[in-house]
């Protein structure tokens, strides 16, 4: 047994290192005034930043399984990084997002595409009963839905309307996901509607995600002293039960493939990250597909399981674990060796990289869409060499254009699909002989969609705790929206301050929908006013 450092100061121990457990080390040292080589951040993997990654090199390809949506109302997000420093130390990373959206604000002028022509500011093409239902969700009680899913709420020809298109691929919503989170998200984002078939309001950072947030805040860390152990998988929790409720008492861990205990004293706190929507991932190339693997393929949801047996407070993983045909898509990364495919899509939809955000085809059998961020999109990027990412949703039906479905396609299969529906045939075969395009397969990506119930999700501070937190995708927070930066840094702020006992609270949900003139321009957007 690893005996805790000896110090007279509570060791606070966080179980993962993806942004809500970064997030949580910068709060406490931020706002909780405990000292950084009190903090010990334990992760399975050998790299930092959880889902929010990115890698690879021009020659091999570039990677990144996907990026999150941002936008200004993300209070406890930008609350965190206006602490932060960028890499430079030249502004705060806040700052910097501010800054560059003013400079690169999303405008998309081909938000669909559909045979082979883009749509310039979609309708959205609701029916009245759609707009009332709609309303009705978002005044109707979360207890009410229940376990329903979205498919229960509407008939049919809502999910051919192109307000469903573009919802469903901004969100990576499906039919049968749960209709209490497609509520929260309709409540949540009442604000955007208006801008919403152009993406207006959505913003970037100026890099990938981990290197625009990811890196500064790991540097950060380190240089007040937070101790990194990777390769750490923690595989159970001992608990010490008294009338008064339970505490942590060890740290039951895999180190390098060995079983080692960490004792937690009395003072110590424990913060963990709960499952992983990007556990079990696996990466095909262009010449292979991606396989897809299962829960017992990673390691993110075994602890969770582990706890949660015979303790109801920590909530239902099987949930969340159990349903993969509804969980998973594919995602893939194209790197271009020859820039004439950005200038095509540049002709092709007006958009100049960076500016358009996500072009879906409505006509894909896969429901594929692609995005080009501006370019250099990672840090020591060629000039000479542009990135770009897409998803389909649908990866079991066939192709348009390759008749397989998705998930059985290699890299050159997809490029080929994509191709296909942007009707670029001239320049397809060098294209496809100087890009790499990189399939990456994520049973558990919209995990957190699926149907569920009250106490699927435990609560940050779970009843009857005394020093144990929960954070990230899978805790619950009432009135925010699961698959954002923004959740998981809300739990970790709500973790940090209620485990401290600060008297304080992380800035409250931006409430759109008690504003007059955002319910006034959402209810004329959803009926094609304006």
């Amino acid at each position: 047994m690893t005996e805790r450092i000896s110090d007279d100061n509570a060791i606070i121990y966080l179980v993962g290192a993806g942004i809500a457990s970064l997030a949580a080390a910068a709060f406490l040292i931020r706002d909780g005034d405990v000292p950084g080589h009190n903090i010990m951040i334990l992760e399975e993997s050998a790299i930092l930043g959880g889902s929010l990654d990115a890698a690879g090199t021009p020659a091999d390809g570039y990677i990144m399984r996907g990026g999150r949506m941002i936008e200004s109302k993300y209070v406890c997000t930008f609350d965190l990084f206006s602490s932060i420093p960028t890499l430079d130390e030249s502004k705060t990373v806040t700052e910097e997002i501010f800054d560059w959206n003013e400079t690169m604000k999303t405008s998309s002028k081909s938000r669909l595409f559909r045979d082979g022509h883009r749509v310039d500011a979609p309708r959205f093409g609701l029916s009245e009963k759609h707009i009332l239902t709609l309303e009705r969700l978002e005044l109707e009680p979360e207890g009410m839905l229940g376990r329903s899913s979205i498919s229960d709420q509407f008939d049919a020809s809502f999910f051919a309307t192109d307000f469903w298109f573009m919802w469903c691929t901004t969100f990576a919503f499906q039919p049968w996901h749960s209709a209490v989170e497609f509520k929260r998200y309709l409540v949540r984002f009442t604000h955007m509607v208006s801008g919403f078939n152009t993406l207006g309001g959505i913003m970037r950072t100026v890099y990938n995600q981990y290197d625009s947030m990811v890196r500064p805040l790991e540097k950060w860390l380190k240089e007040r002293g937070v101790k990194f152990e990777c390769n750490a998988r923690v595989t159970d929790l001992g608990l010490r039960h008294d009338s008064g409720g339970y505490t942590v008492e060890r740290i039951v861990c895999d180190r390098d493939g060995h079983r080692d205990e960490i004792k937690v004293g009395e003072k110590d706190k424990v913060i963990v990250t709960l499952g992983s929507m990007t556990d079990a991932s696996s990466l095909g190339s262009m010449d292979s597909a991606a396989v897809l693997k299962g829960k017992s393929d990673g390691g993110s949801w075994t602890l969770w399981e582990k706890i949660a047996a015979g303790q109801p407070q920590f909530g239902h993983p099987a949930n969340f674990t159990g349903h993969i045909e509804e969980s998973k898509w594919l995602s893939f990364t194209t790197t271009l060796h020859d820039a004439n495919f950005f200038r095509l899509i540049v002709d092709l939809t007006g958009n100049v990289p960076g500016e358009g955000g996500l072009i879906t085809f409505p006509e894909s059998s896969w429901l594929a869409s692609i995005v080009l961020p501006h370019q250099p999109h990672f840090i020591g990027q060629p000039a000479d060499v542009q990135v770009f990412w897409g998803y389909g949703l649908f990866v079991d039906k066939l192709g348009d254009f390759v008749k397989k479905p998705m998930s059985a396609c290699a890299g050159r299969e997809i490029m080929t699909e994509v191709l296909g529906h942007l009707r670029i045939e001239i320049d397809a075969n060098k294209i496809l002989e100087t890009c790499t395009c990189i399939p990456c397969m994520m049973p558990f990506i919209t995990s957190q969609f699926l149907r569920r119930s009250k106490g699927d999700r435990p609560q940050v501070v779970p009843e009857g705790s005394k020093n144990l937190a929960f954070i990230g995708q899978f805790c619950e927070l009432p009135e925010d929206v699961v698959f954002t930066v923004e959740y998981s840094i809300r739990s970790a702020q709500t973790a940090v301050y209620a485990l401290l006992g600060l008297k304080r609270t992380p800035p409250p949900v931006y409430q759109g929908r008690y504003d007059p003139r955002v319910l006034l321009k959402a209810f004329l957007t959803l009926h094609d006013k304006v």
